[in-house]
């Protein structure tokens, strides 16, 4: 039997190998391959997409993270609060945006973002909070905003797993800005490392674009210190390209989730949660499983490609130990950690394949 991958970049290839192909012709001949017509069209079109008015193309969704911290006005002197279950990145973009990362622990059968926590870990040095759109659905934005009030702290969202992901019918970044990655392995992947920032404010977006071209909007203008963080065409032209099929995809990607929830009833695993109000994506199917590394190994040992997301809390990492965060820290994310185990899931995924990993993995339990 073939291996079943865990995300089969080739089956979405082929779907646009042809518009791909003459779009990458369309860019060598003119030569114009940083920004031009390509990004500015993608920068459009993603935009209308997720029902935001700004979109600015940047090279990965971790400049989009610390971009968006960096126009919000996070830096030195400032904290940030973000889930301690998060890919590294996320913390990462604090750091370098000059903020102090301040975790939180994850609400137990989302394990999204504890609301009460953050905003319980807020003080006069917060200047942003980061809820991490965890798997394919969004965090309780609005429970968050509502409790703020007046409050001049910043939401900044990371939506790198959630493109076309709702929430009562609105996106991230529709109330403020939200930051995502099309890595190539996301549900919206490009062909290499390119990010974006969405925002509803014009201005927000303006300074985004500003500190992500050297600080300046018009060549040799640099009014602030930036970095160089660009989409370049190349891959525009293929997120233009995959982005017509995005919508079509996510849908392929709910049933198959449909599919594995009911195929997994009775297993002794505990299978993921929606939060009412959310149209999940499913950019990962997330089930926690008993002795883990026993399990995944037999998965792998039988041709399934199943993965870990994310197998160490931020605080338990080398490259966050300065923030004196022990074992037991976080109980919610340090408890389920050890558990968490992916499950193959993509647009083009065949019930068979399912049915398949799910036989695998009843076998591997035992």
């Amino acid at each position: 039997m073939s291996n079943i991958p865990l995300v089969d970049l080739a089956a979405a290839h082929a779907e646009v190998a042809e518009e791909v192909e003459a779009g990458f012709k369309r860019i060598i001949g003119g030569t114009a391959f940083i920004g031009g017509a390509e990004v500015a069209s993608f920068e459009e079109e993603y935009a209308a997409f997720t029902g935001v008015p700004h979109c600015v193309g940047v090279a990965n969704g971790t400049d989009a993270i610390e971009l968006a911290l960096r126009a919000v006005g996070a830096g030195p002197g400032s904290e940030v609060i973000l889930p301690a279950n998060t890919f590294i990145a996320t913390a990462e973009a604090v750091a370098r945006a000059g903020a102090r990362p301040v975790l939180v622990d994850c609400d137990p059968d989302t394990y999204l973002i504890d609301v009460d926590a953050a905003l319980a870990a807020v003080t006069p040095a917060t200047r942003a909070i980061v809820p991490v759109h965890l798997y394919g659905q969004l965090a309780p934005v609005e429970r968050i905003r509502a409790r703020l009030g007046g409050s001049d702290v910043a939401i900044v969202e990371d939506a790198a797993q959630s493109q076309g992901a709702t929430r009562f019918g609105r996106g991230a970044g529709a109330d403020g800005i939200a930051a995502t990655s099309f890595y190539p392995g996301k549900n919206l992947g490009a062909y290499g490392d390119a990010g974006a920032v969405v925002a509803a404010d014009a201005e927000l977006a303006k300074a985004v674009r500003t500190i992500a071209n050297h600080g300046g909007l018009a060549k040799y203008t640099h009014d602030v210190v930036g970095v160089n963080s660009r989409l370049d065409a190349l891959q525009a032209v293929v997120l233009r390209a995959k982005l017509t099929r995005l919508a079509s995809w996510n849908e392929a990607r709910r049933a198959a989730a449909a599919r594995y929830h009911a195929l997994l009833e009775g297993l002794d695993v505990v299978r993921p949660t929606t939060l009412e109000g959310n149209e999940h994506v499913w950019h990962i199917y997330c089930v926690r499983v008993p002795r883990r590394e026993e399990v995944l190994a037999k998965l792998h040992a039988a041709g399934v490609g199943a993965a870990i997301h994310y197998p160490v809390p931020v605080h338990r990492t080398g490259a966050f130990a300065g923030l004196g965060l022990g074992k037991g820290s976080f109980p919610h994310a340090e408890r389920i950690a050890p558990e968490l185990l992916s499950l193959p899931i993509y647009p083009q995924i065949t019930p068979a394949q399912q049915e398949r990993v799910v036989r695998e993995l009843a076998a591997a339990l035992g």
